[in-house]
């Protein structure tokens, strides 16, 4: 397996020691379990087993799936596992497990059913240093990996119960300028799933003004919500010197900034040079949707901007007869192109 997401599609085996009430002690378990690891919904290729409360399922998927190596002596039917400065070894059907060299007690001791060799899940995840948790409610594991947290608010950011800024989403804290989350998943173009440095999950604003979090698929998303906004003002009228402060005209930057504005916070300058000075510079072969397009006109060097849209479209406004439209990027244009500029 080569990457996180071919590990979590293969993931092999999770158990969890649940609740006596909730569970039989009989395997398999009689009803499926929703497993998510960091938010991901996993699907083990074997159902759990139930035993006495525990739950068991094959070891690999689950021991690479949360970032450890693995290597197996088949004649002793021994497991080690090495994560970061955690050593696990299991030797199947003890009752006893090595962590770092000392001697843990397994509630349930691994096992052969099926073909598959099958681990108590919250042993290893633990071992491993990720949490478990159980939602009765929904008949979930949840599993919180011990991921680094890689991102830093650099804004003050309430982290909300869920991914909305109505009413009906709480504020659950205020995280300061400067702490650390881990992003779980990327819910959509405006929204991320975190988990604090204090374990606590909720979701955050995905705008660039409130961290530093970046990824290829995000700015993908944001650059189709920029022209989907955009696209709500398609035939509004042209206006040269129109007002950003009203959507009933628009020229070709109080357009651009207006879109920006409105959708993820980005606060550009009012006319198409100042613009073209923000971001970075990219060349042609390096444009995705949501980039900034500038072009000669009225005599100036930079006198026209357009936001690109995919496909060898771009969407912007110039004319009285046209307003805001989308059109090709061809060759009319590419005659007149000075920069590109990337803004997310």
């Amino acid at each position: 397996m080569t990457t996180r997401t071919t590990m979590l599609l293969s993931l092999l085996g999770l158990a969890l020691l649940l609740p006596e009430r909730v569970h039989a002690d009989a395997a398999p378990s009689p009803q499926p379990i929703s497993i998510y690891l960091d938010g991901q919904r996993l699907q083990p290729e074997t159902r759990p087993l139930n035993i006495s409360g525990t739950v068991l399922v094959p070891m690999r998927g689950l021991f690479e799936a949360q970032g450890a190596e693995l290597s197996w002596n088949n004649a002793s039917k021994t497991v080690t596992a090495v994560k970061g400065g955690t050593a696990l070894t299991y030797t199947l059907g003890s009752s006893t497990a090595l962590l770092n060299g000392k001697t843990t007690q397994l509630t349930v001791p691994g096992q052969l059913s099926q073909g598959y060799s099958m681990i108590p899940l919250r042993f290893v995840s633990e071992a491993l240093g990720s949490q478990v948790s159980w939602e009765p409610a929904s008949g979930s594991v949840l599993i919180s990996s011990a991921a680094a947290y890689e991102t830093t608010v650099t804004w003050g950011v309430n982290l909300r119960s869920t991914p909305e800024a109505g009413s009906s989403a709480t504020s659950q804290s205020l995280l300061p300028a400067g702490s650390k989350v881990h992003v779980i998943r990327e819910v959509d173009a405006l929204w991320l799933e975190v988990r604090t440095a204090d374990h606590v999950r909720g979701y955050v604003s995905s705008k660039p003004k409130f961290t530093d979090y970046r990824s290829p698929s995000l700015l993908q998303k944001q650059g189709e919500a920029v022209i989907n906004e955009g696209r709500k003002y398609l035939n509004t009228p042209y206006e040269f010197g129109a007002s950003p402060e009203q959507t009933d005209t628009f020229d070709c930057s109080s357009f651009v900034k207006r879109v920006f504005g409105d959708t993820l916070g980005i606060e550009l300058p009012r006319v198409s040079y100042d613009q073209a000075q923000e971001g970075r510079k990219i060349s042609l072969d390096e444009l995705r949707t949501g980039d900034l397009l500038f072009f000669t006109a009225r005599g100036l060097d930079v006198g026209h901007v357009a936001i690109y849209a995919g496909n060898n479209r771009i969407l912007h406004t110039y004319s009285k007869e046209q307003g805001v439209h989308m059109e090709d990027f061809s060759s009319k244009w590419k005659q007149r192109f000075v920069t590109a500029r990337r803004i997310l």
